[in-house]
């Protein structure tokens, strides 16, 4: 087996933000602990999981945004809005 840096390097970028991903998801189970309380250990995972995704997914949408909105600022183009 051949090492590869670069693969290595992935391995420890997953790592760190699976590490991230499970302290956001304490972090949103304790503020909103009084609201999923009732429901099933297994839904409230389910649930946490749905939210941390969805908030991922959003602020990477508003970060490409916010880059394609850059870009026509640097190339000097007027944006309606």
């Amino acid at each position: 087996m051949i090492f590869s840096p670069k693969k290595a390097g992935m391995t420890i970028i997953k790592k760190t933000n699976i590490t991230k991903r499970q302290a956001l998801k304490i972090k949103m189970a304790e503020v909103l602990y009084d609201d999923i309380k009732m429901l099933p250990a297994e839904m409230q995972d389910i649930l946490l999981d749905d939210l941390i995704t969805a908030f991922q997914n959003r602020v990477k949408v508003i970060n490409e945004a916010k880059l394609n909105l850059q870009c026509f600022v640097e190339v000097g183009v007027t944006v309606q809005q």
